[in-house]
Protein backbone atom coordinates (compact mmCIF):
# COMPACT_ATOMS: atom_id res chain seq x y z
CA UNK A 1 0.00 0.00 0.00
CA UNK A 2 1.39 3.45 -1.01
CA UNK A 3 1.41 5.97 1.56
CA UNK A 4 0.66 9.65 0.74
CA UNK A 5 3.75 11.75 0.63
CA UNK A 6 3.71 14.44 3.23
CA UNK A 7 3.27 17.65 1.63
CA UNK A 8 4.40 20.80 4.14
CA UNK A 9 2.57 23.67 1.85
CA UNK A 10 -0.77 21.40 2.27
CA UNK A 11 0.14 21.00 5.98
CA UNK A 12 0.86 24.61 6.62
CA UNK A 13 -2.65 25.89 5.02
CA UNK A 14 -4.33 23.28 7.02
CA UNK A 15 -2.88 23.49 10.22
CA UNK A 16 -1.18 27.08 9.86
CA UNK A 17 -3.09 29.08 12.29
CA UNK A 18 -2.95 26.19 15.15
CA UNK A 19 0.91 26.11 14.45
CA UNK A 20 0.95 29.85 15.36
CA UNK A 21 -0.84 29.56 18.37
CA UNK A 22 0.53 26.60 19.82
CA UNK A 23 4.54 28.50 19.09
CA UNK A 24 2.53 31.76 20.88
CA UNK A 25 1.16 29.77 23.92
CA UNK A 26 4.58 27.99 24.24
CA UNK A 27 6.63 31.65 24.56
CA UNK A 28 4.10 32.63 26.86
CA UNK A 29 4.44 29.49 29.07
CA UNK A 30 7.85 30.12 29.28
CA UNK A 31 8.36 33.83 29.57
CA UNK A 32 5.05 33.69 31.85
CA UNK A 33 5.44 30.58 34.29
CA UNK A 34 1.45 31.83 35.82
CA UNK A 35 -0.10 31.14 32.20
CA UNK A 36 -0.11 27.25 32.17
CA UNK A 37 -0.62 27.00 35.72
CA UNK A 38 -3.66 24.48 36.59
CA UNK A 39 -5.42 27.75 37.79
CA UNK A 40 -4.98 29.80 34.79
CA UNK A 41 -5.97 26.36 32.40
CA UNK A 42 -9.62 25.92 34.47
CA UNK A 43 -10.18 29.72 34.29
CA UNK A 44 -9.75 29.03 30.72
CA UNK A 45 -11.53 26.11 30.36
CA UNK A 46 -14.73 28.74 32.20
CA UNK A 47 -14.18 30.96 29.37
CA UNK A 48 -14.39 28.11 26.75
CA UNK A 49 -17.66 26.65 28.69
CA UNK A 50 -19.89 29.28 26.68
CA UNK A 51 -18.67 29.82 23.94
CA UNK A 52 -18.01 25.83 22.65
CA UNK A 53 -21.36 25.87 23.50
CA UNK A 54 -22.50 28.96 20.74
CA UNK A 55 -20.04 27.36 18.10
CA UNK A 56 -21.61 24.23 18.55
CA UNK A 57 -24.79 25.73 17.73
CA UNK A 58 -23.62 27.48 14.66
CA UNK A 59 -21.09 24.69 13.60
CA UNK A 60 -23.83 23.46 11.71
CA UNK A 61 -25.19 26.32 9.84
CA UNK A 62 -21.61 26.77 8.62
CA UNK A 63 -21.91 22.93 7.69
CA UNK A 64 -24.84 23.78 5.63
CA UNK A 65 -22.36 27.06 3.78
CA UNK A 66 -25.11 28.84 5.89
CA UNK A 67 -24.42 31.27 8.61
CA UNK A 68 -26.19 32.69 11.83
CA UNK A 69 -25.86 36.22 12.49
CA UNK A 70 -28.32 36.77 15.65
CA UNK A 71 -26.72 34.44 17.19
CA UNK A 72 -25.19 37.08 19.78
CA UNK A 73 -28.79 38.66 20.26
CA UNK A 74 -30.41 35.40 20.88
CA UNK A 75 -27.61 34.86 23.48
CA UNK A 76 -28.48 37.96 24.69
CA UNK A 77 -32.14 37.47 25.04
CA UNK A 78 -31.13 33.70 26.87
CA UNK A 79 -29.71 35.59 29.22
CA UNK A 80 -32.29 37.62 29.81
CA UNK A 81 -35.19 35.26 29.91
CA UNK A 82 -32.92 33.49 32.87
CA UNK A 83 -32.54 36.29 34.90
CA UNK A 84 -36.24 37.18 34.66
CA UNK A 85 -37.11 33.67 35.84
CA UNK A 86 -34.36 33.07 38.25
CA UNK A 87 -33.91 36.54 40.44
CA UNK A 88 -34.73 36.73 44.07
CA UNK A 89 -38.48 36.78 45.33
CA UNK A 90 -36.81 39.51 48.06
CA UNK A 91 -34.78 41.31 45.30
CA UNK A 92 -35.86 44.98 45.34
CA UNK A 93 -35.05 45.34 41.63
CA UNK A 94 -37.35 41.80 40.82
CA UNK A 95 -38.87 42.26 37.12
CA UNK A 96 -42.10 39.85 38.03
CA UNK A 97 -43.20 41.46 41.53
CA UNK A 98 -45.06 38.93 43.47
CA UNK A 99 -43.74 35.70 41.78
CA UNK A 100 -41.27 32.98 43.31
CA UNK A 101 -37.92 32.04 41.46
CA UNK A 102 -38.69 29.44 39.05
CA UNK A 103 -36.47 26.32 39.52
CA UNK A 104 -33.17 26.40 37.82
CA UNK A 105 -33.44 23.33 35.68
CA UNK A 106 -37.06 24.12 34.14
CA UNK A 107 -35.40 27.75 33.26
CA UNK A 108 -32.90 26.80 31.02
CA UNK A 109 -35.24 24.67 29.19
CA UNK A 110 -37.57 27.60 28.80
CA UNK A 111 -34.86 30.00 27.63
CA UNK A 112 -33.92 26.95 25.29
CA UNK A 113 -37.36 26.32 24.34
CA UNK A 114 -38.10 29.96 23.66
CA UNK A 115 -35.15 30.70 21.67
CA UNK A 116 -34.96 27.76 19.57
CA UNK A 117 -38.64 28.90 18.39
CA UNK A 118 -36.69 32.63 16.94
CA UNK A 119 -34.01 29.72 15.52
CA UNK A 120 -37.18 27.82 13.73
CA UNK A 121 -38.73 30.83 12.30
CA UNK A 122 -35.00 31.95 10.51
CA UNK A 123 -34.86 28.50 9.08
CA UNK A 124 -38.13 28.62 7.95
CA UNK A 125 -37.31 31.60 6.27
CA UNK A 126 -34.24 30.35 4.81
CA UNK A 127 -35.86 27.40 3.68
CA UNK A 128 -39.55 27.45 2.49
CA UNK A 129 -38.75 31.44 1.45
CA UNK A 130 -35.18 30.62 -0.41
CA UNK A 131 -33.96 33.93 1.93
CA UNK A 132 -29.88 34.23 2.24
CA UNK A 133 -29.00 32.90 5.70
CA UNK A 134 -27.21 36.03 5.56
CA UNK A 135 -30.15 38.45 5.40
CA UNK A 136 -32.14 36.04 7.00
CA UNK A 137 -30.35 35.89 10.28
CA UNK A 138 -29.33 39.64 9.79
CA UNK A 139 -33.11 40.32 10.38
CA UNK A 140 -34.15 38.31 13.00
CA UNK A 141 -30.72 39.66 14.69
CA UNK A 142 -32.39 43.04 14.78
CA UNK A 143 -36.22 41.68 15.94
CA UNK A 144 -34.49 39.50 18.93
CA UNK A 145 -32.72 42.68 20.00
CA UNK A 146 -35.81 45.25 19.42
CA UNK A 147 -37.79 42.62 21.44
CA UNK A 148 -35.58 42.16 24.33
CA UNK A 149 -35.38 45.88 24.69
CA UNK A 150 -38.69 46.13 24.77
CA UNK A 151 -39.23 43.19 27.26
CA UNK A 152 -36.45 44.34 29.74
CA UNK A 153 -37.34 48.08 29.82
CA UNK A 154 -33.55 48.27 28.70
CA UNK A 155 -32.99 47.71 32.11
CA UNK A 156 -29.99 45.44 33.26
CA UNK A 157 -30.63 42.30 35.68
CA UNK A 158 -29.75 40.68 38.23
CA UNK A 159 -30.42 39.82 42.34
CA UNK A 160 -30.21 36.04 41.03
CA UNK A 161 -30.89 32.99 43.07
CA UNK A 162 -27.71 31.65 44.72
CA UNK A 163 -28.79 28.08 42.89
CA UNK A 164 -28.51 29.92 39.46
CA UNK A 165 -24.75 31.53 40.51
CA UNK A 166 -23.70 28.78 42.02
CA UNK A 167 -23.38 27.12 38.61
CA UNK A 168 -20.78 29.58 37.71
CA UNK A 169 -18.50 28.76 41.35
CA UNK A 170 -19.56 25.43 42.49
CA UNK A 171 -17.52 22.29 41.26
CA UNK A 172 -17.97 18.33 40.39
CA UNK A 173 -14.40 16.40 40.19
CA UNK A 174 -12.97 19.84 40.56
CA UNK A 175 -14.25 20.83 37.06
CA UNK A 176 -16.85 23.99 37.01
CA UNK A 177 -20.39 22.75 36.45
CA UNK A 178 -20.56 24.99 33.32
CA UNK A 179 -17.45 23.07 31.76
CA UNK A 180 -19.66 19.77 32.46
CA UNK A 181 -22.73 21.85 30.56
CA UNK A 182 -20.22 22.15 27.43
CA UNK A 183 -19.22 18.55 27.63
CA UNK A 184 -22.36 17.45 27.67
CA UNK A 185 -23.38 19.61 24.77
CA UNK A 186 -20.35 18.75 23.44
CA UNK A 187 -21.21 15.18 23.39
CA UNK A 188 -24.82 15.47 22.61
CA UNK A 189 -23.38 17.11 19.22
CA UNK A 190 -21.06 14.54 18.74
CA UNK A 191 -23.99 11.96 19.04
CA UNK A 192 -26.21 14.36 16.23
CA UNK A 193 -23.40 14.72 13.53
CA UNK A 194 -22.06 11.39 13.18
CA UNK A 195 -24.95 9.40 14.44
CA UNK A 196 -28.33 10.12 13.49
CA UNK A 197 -29.91 11.14 10.02
CA UNK A 198 -30.19 14.22 10.74
CA UNK A 199 -26.00 14.42 10.88
CA UNK A 200 -26.34 12.70 7.53
CA UNK A 201 -28.97 15.18 6.04
CA UNK A 202 -26.69 18.36 7.26
CA UNK A 203 -23.56 17.08 5.36
CA UNK A 204 -25.81 16.20 1.98
CA UNK A 205 -27.00 19.57 2.20
CA UNK A 206 -23.55 21.64 2.28
CA UNK A 207 -22.25 19.31 0.15
CA UNK A 208 -24.72 19.85 -2.40
CA UNK A 209 -28.47 20.85 -1.42
CA UNK A 210 -30.00 20.12 -4.93
CA UNK A 211 -28.25 16.48 -5.29
CA UNK A 212 -29.89 15.90 -1.32
CA UNK A 213 -33.35 16.68 -1.93
CA UNK A 214 -33.01 14.65 -5.00
CA UNK A 215 -31.66 11.76 -2.77
CA UNK A 216 -34.72 11.91 -0.73
CA UNK A 217 -33.52 14.43 2.18
CA UNK A 218 -36.31 16.49 3.84
CA UNK A 219 -33.90 19.61 3.15
CA UNK A 220 -36.50 22.12 4.39
CA UNK A 221 -37.42 20.42 7.57
CA UNK A 222 -33.87 19.51 7.90
CA UNK A 223 -32.54 23.55 7.66
CA UNK A 224 -35.26 24.54 9.94
CA UNK A 225 -34.39 22.10 12.85
CA UNK A 226 -30.25 23.15 12.45
CA UNK A 227 -31.51 26.42 12.99
CA UNK A 228 -33.54 26.01 15.93
CA UNK A 229 -30.87 23.77 17.63
CA UNK A 230 -28.34 26.32 17.00
CA UNK A 231 -30.77 29.27 18.23
CA UNK A 232 -31.49 26.80 21.02
CA UNK A 233 -27.68 26.21 21.89
CA UNK A 234 -27.60 30.29 22.18
CA UNK A 235 -29.85 30.68 24.49
CA UNK A 236 -28.14 27.91 26.95
CA UNK A 237 -24.97 29.99 25.96
CA UNK A 238 -26.91 33.05 27.52
CA UNK A 239 -27.87 31.46 30.25
CA UNK A 240 -24.61 29.82 31.28
CA UNK A 241 -23.37 33.34 30.89
CA UNK A 242 -25.78 34.71 32.79
CA UNK A 243 -24.89 32.58 36.10
CA UNK A 244 -20.95 33.22 35.36
CA UNK A 245 -21.62 37.15 35.45
CA UNK A 246 -23.89 37.70 38.18
CA UNK A 247 -26.04 39.42 36.06
CA UNK A 248 -27.07 40.24 32.20
CA UNK A 249 -28.31 43.14 30.05
CA UNK A 250 -29.64 42.74 26.77
CA UNK A 251 -25.90 43.64 25.14
CA UNK A 252 -24.76 39.71 26.67
CA UNK A 253 -23.27 38.12 23.92
CA UNK A 254 -22.44 41.15 21.53
CA UNK A 255 -20.70 39.78 18.82
CA UNK A 256 -19.86 36.49 19.90
CA UNK A 257 -21.40 35.17 16.80
CA UNK A 258 -18.16 36.28 14.28
CA UNK A 259 -16.12 34.85 17.08
CA UNK A 260 -17.98 31.82 16.97
CA UNK A 261 -17.87 31.34 13.08
CA UNK A 262 -14.03 32.48 13.00
CA UNK A 263 -13.35 28.91 15.80
CA UNK A 264 -15.11 26.31 13.54
CA UNK A 265 -13.17 28.02 10.31
CA UNK A 266 -9.83 27.46 12.17
CA UNK A 267 -10.94 24.46 13.55
CA UNK A 268 -11.75 22.90 10.23
CA UNK A 269 -15.62 23.80 9.76
CA UNK A 270 -15.62 24.87 6.06
CA UNK A 271 -17.50 27.89 4.74
CA UNK A 272 -18.04 26.55 1.39
CA UNK A 273 -19.60 23.50 3.64
CA UNK A 274 -19.92 20.08 3.59
CA UNK A 275 -17.16 19.26 6.15
CA UNK A 276 -16.17 19.87 9.76
CA UNK A 277 -16.84 18.17 13.10
CA UNK A 278 -17.35 18.56 16.59
CA UNK A 279 -13.53 18.43 17.37
CA UNK A 280 -13.10 21.02 14.92
CA UNK A 281 -15.68 23.48 17.23
CA UNK A 282 -13.35 22.20 20.16
CA UNK A 283 -10.13 22.81 19.04
CA UNK A 284 -10.88 26.10 17.36
CA UNK A 285 -12.48 27.85 20.16
CA UNK A 286 -9.46 26.63 22.26
CA UNK A 287 -7.62 28.41 19.92
CA UNK A 288 -9.45 31.40 20.46
CA UNK A 289 -9.34 31.08 24.05
CA UNK A 290 -5.39 30.83 24.45
CA UNK A 291 -5.02 33.54 21.75
CA UNK A 292 -6.40 35.98 23.83
CA UNK A 293 -5.00 34.79 27.18
CA UNK A 294 -1.46 34.94 25.89
CA UNK A 295 -1.98 38.45 24.46
CA UNK A 296 -3.35 39.33 27.68
CA UNK A 297 -0.02 38.06 29.61
CA UNK A 298 1.98 39.58 27.52
CA UNK A 299 0.73 42.84 27.98
CA UNK A 300 -0.19 43.37 24.27
CA UNK A 301 -2.69 47.05 24.63
CA UNK A 302 -6.03 45.85 25.01
CA UNK A 303 -7.25 47.61 21.94
CA UNK A 304 -4.85 45.88 19.78
CA UNK A 305 -5.84 42.30 21.00
CA UNK A 306 -8.86 43.02 18.19
CA UNK A 307 -6.59 43.51 15.54
CA UNK A 308 -4.88 40.46 15.93
CA UNK A 309 -8.04 38.36 16.26
CA UNK A 310 -9.17 40.26 13.26
CA UNK A 311 -6.05 38.83 11.49
CA UNK A 312 -6.54 35.44 12.48
CA UNK A 313 -10.10 35.66 11.22
CA UNK A 314 -8.88 36.89 7.64
CA UNK A 315 -6.01 34.48 7.51
CA UNK A 316 -8.25 31.18 8.92
CA UNK A 317 -11.04 31.92 6.07
CA UNK A 318 -8.64 32.57 3.48
CA UNK A 319 -6.72 29.70 3.74
CA UNK A 320 -10.16 28.11 3.74
CA UNK A 321 -11.43 29.50 0.73
CA UNK A 322 -8.39 28.84 -0.68
CA UNK A 323 -8.71 24.85 -0.06
CA UNK A 324 -12.38 25.15 -1.89
CA UNK A 325 -10.80 26.86 -4.93
CA UNK A 326 -8.19 24.33 -4.84
CA UNK A 327 -9.96 21.39 -5.30
CA UNK A 328 -12.21 22.41 -7.94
Amino acid sequence: MNKKAFNLKDFLINYGVILIIIILVAFTGIKSPNFLSPSNLLNLLLNMSARLVIALGIAGCVITAGCDLSAGRIIGLGGCLAGILLQKADYSGRFIQGGKPMNVFLAAIIVMLVCACFGAVTGSFIAFLSVPPFISTLAMMEIVYGLNLIVTNATPLGGYVTEYTNLASGRFLMIPYLVWIAILIGGISWFIFNMTRHGKYMYAIGANPQAAEVAGVPVKLTMVMIYAKAAAFYGLAGFMLGAKSGGASVNLGLGYEMEAIAACTIGGVSVTGGRGKVSSAVIGVAVFEFLKAALQFLGVNANAQWIALGIIIYIAISLDIRKYVAKK
